[in-house]
Order: structure tokens, then C-alpha cells, then sequence
């Protein structure tokens, strides 16, 4: 069987990607789907509407065949780091293909990514504005290409993850249709993501942008998760640890534990925090992450140990993504398994199980330890 891999967030599963896992199979010709799932946090490092299980059931309900946890070492990262290891899970899983939504699937990303070799780098490390406008502005004056919308930037991320590691399966980006990335008003029965968690949160309509599964779980939300939730954990931890502590912290440079650390002093509230700590150096997404980081006190040194040590964590399957484990089991070099054991939490699986200790701050659900695979009858 051929496989056509996936990397997704499905923040909530929605009929926008119920279309993709359609389009991903057709014009790949693959006849299962794998798809790598961020757990309970996001990429901005933002706690997900509901659980990587509630949405692991909607994705197998709706077109996929295999639902895999991109781990937070991987899954909080920024676009470069997040697409790497994604791909590097995908490789092990032996799939020929990957395909990934984009708002201009006719531009070259190969060419993009090999014009990108070669930018000043020097200049991209100016403290006047972020990273992503300095690199942007160089990408615009070589190609006349600008990388603003999302879909886009993870494209480019991909193929270039794809050739700096020689991976041989071919690249399939497939057109954002009906919606915007960043829409915020629902129009008709494909939304954004976001436009769906806007409507849950001021109460208005959304039912008709999902499928049933993603209903029952949504319905069951009384207050959407949020940083307003997690800002007393992570307000206290920059109060009560020393400065050098939180320097450890990673991602934490340039002083900025002195920075949060004095916010956090002064700020009874999320927004009012996080406001506070912006700066034209930082997106509001590397702050987002770094807040995730430090109230989980992961450490330079102990996430760089997790990315040296990857797994395969299976969320759930159903029976083509069963056997499609079966015919992939023995190629694959790296741990792999369907539930986290007592030892594992404290050593392989250990960041991972923290992050969804935190994300129990809104649901009861044991997120990790026994926890048996969704299985799609």
C-alpha cells in the first residue's frame, strides 16, 4: 500500500480538511492516509480547543487512516523546526508522498528554497524588526515572492526540510479553497479554524463548518482552553524561580527572563502580560511558545535531548491504517508505540506527558499514561 503523509493541527477537525484528506489521497494516488498531528498544543504554542483524542476520532471518522503525535519537541516549534520534524516522522513511516495545503500551490518552493541559500544572513539578525519581515524582504527582492500567508510558509518549510535531508517522497501542495487562513466570519460550510474557534467563543453558529465528531466535542466545551487559564501556572513560575534559572529555559535569550519576569511582577492578566512583553524583535508566536516553555520548565539541554531522541506515538487507527503498521513495522528505527507506559513519562515520553498534565488544566482525560489508541471499527 501507498501512503500519502500529512501534517496537521485539526484545531478543530473542520470540512476544509475532511476536502484536503480527499485531495491529498486523490492526487497522490495513495490509498492510505497518515497524518502527523500536533498533541495538545499548537505551533504558536497555544493549548488546543479540544484533545489530540477527540480530535483523533474526528480525523478517522472523516478520511484518514492513521493518526500520529508530532511530539511538542517537535509540534511548539517554529516553521523551519516544526516542518523538520514532522518530515523525519513521516520518513520513518516509509510514506511516498506528502501533500500539505497551500494558498499558491503553482509557485516553484524548491526554487524559493534554493534562492534562499543565498541571503545575507548577517542582516537577518538586525534588532529592528523580526526575523520573518527581514527574511521576507530579502525573498521579495531576489523572486519577487513574498511568504505571508501560513499555508505557504509551512510549504516552503517542507521543501526545504525534504531536500537539505534527501527524503524521496514527492511533494504534493494542494489549493486553500472557500476561506481564508486568518477569516474570522463564517459564510458558508467551509471555514477557517480560527473563524470556527471565534464562532464557540462568542456563541455564534458554526455546526454546519463540521463534521458530526467535531460537533459532539465541541458542544462539550463550556470554556474554550486559553493562556487566560494557564497565566496563574505560568505567572507564578516566573515570580518564584531565579533568574538564572529561567535563563536556562528554552528559547529564553537576549535577557528576556528579565523582561517576563518583571511583567509577570506587574501584569494580574494574560493580555495585558503578553502585550507587555512584545517587542519588534518577537512575534507574538515566539512569545506564545516561550510562555509554553518556561511553565513547563523545559531546558535548552533537555529539549535538545528530546529532539535526539524521536518516537512514534500511535494515536489511533483504523483497519487500512493498521495494516498499513503492519507493513511498515520492521523499517522503522525509532521507538514506536500505541500507549505510554509508567517508565516512559519520566524518560522518553517526558516532555510530552508534562504538556498534557498542563492541558488537564481543561478536561479530565488522562492524555497520556494507558491511554489506548482511538480504533476506527
Amino acid at each position: 500500500m501507498r501512503a500519502v503523509g500529512m501534517v496537521v493541527e485539526f484545531n478543530p477537525f473542520h470540512n476544509g480538511h475532511t476536502y484536503y484528506v480527499h485531495q491529498a489521497k486523490a492526487q497522490t494516488g495513495a490509498e492510505v492516509a497518515v497524518a502527523v498531528m500536533s498533541g495538545n498544543f499548537t505551533q504558536r504554542g497555544e493549548p488546543t480547543i479540544v484533545d489530540k483524542w477527540a480530535r483523533t476520532r474526528a480525523a478517522l471518522a472523516n478520511g484518514v487512516d492513521l493518526v500520529v503525535e508530532l511530539p511538542i519537541f517537535y509540534a511548539c516549534q517554529p516553521a523551519h523546526r516544526f516542518a523538520a520534524g514532522a518530515l523525519r516522522l513521516l520518513n520513518e513511516l516509509g510514506v511516498s508522498a506528502v501533500a500539505f495545503g497551500a494558498e499558491h500551490p503553482q509557485w516553484n518552493f524548491a526554487d524559493l528554497v534554493r534562492a534562499a541559500t543565498s541571503f545575507d544572513t548577517a542582516a537577518l539578525k538586525q534588532y529592528n524588526a523580526t526575523y520573518a519581515t527581514q527574511f521576507n524582504e530579502q525573498l521579495a527582492q531576489q523572486t519577487g515572492v513574498s511568504l505571508k500567508d501560513p499555508n505557504d510558509i509551512l510549504a516552503f518549510a517542507y521543501t526545504k526540510a525534504a531536500l537539505a535531508n534527501h527524503y524521496q517522497f514527492n511533494l504534493q501542495a494542494i489549493q486553500r479553497v472557500a476561506n481564508d487562513y486568518h477569516d474570522q466570519v463564517i459564510t458558508g460550510t467551509i471555514a477557517s479554524a480560527s473563524a470556527i474557534r471565534q464562532a464557540l467563543l462568542t456563541g455564534h453558529s458554526y455546526e454546519q463548518t463540521v463534521p458530526a465528531e467535531s460537533r459532539d466535542s465541541l458542544a462539550q466545551v463550556s470554556q474554550p482552553p486559553s493562556w487566560d487559564a494557564l497565566y496563574p501556572l505560568l505567572r507564578n513560575q516566573l515570580i518564584q524561580a531565579p533568574v538564572d534559572q529561567l535563563h536556562q529555559t528554552y528559547q529564553m535569550a537576549e535577557g528576556l527572563e528579565y523582561r517576563l519576569k518583571d511583567f509577570a511582577e506587574r501584569s494580574l492578566d494574560f493580555d495585558h502580560f503578553i502585550h507587555g512583553i512584545k517587542t519588534k524583535r518577537y512575534t507574538y508566536a515566539h512569545l506564545l511558545r516561550l510562555c509554553l516553555y518556561t511553565t513547563l520548565q523545559i531546558s535548552e539541554a533537555e529539549l535538545a535531548n528530546q529532539v535526539d531522541h524521536p518516537y512514534l506515538h500511535i494515536l489511533g487507527f483504523n483497519r487500512l491504517g493498521q495494516a498499513y503498521l503492519h507493513q511498515v513495522k520492521k523499517q522503522v528505527t525509532i521507538p514506536m508505540f500505541t500507549k505510554v507506559g509508567q517508565g516512559m513519562k519520566d524518560h522518553l515520553c517526558r516532555l510530552d506527558y508534562r504538556a498534557g498534565k498542563l492541558y488537564q488544566t481543561f478536561t479530565s482525560v488522562e492524555q497520556d499514561l494507558k491511554h489506548a489508541p482511538v480504533i476506527q471499527r
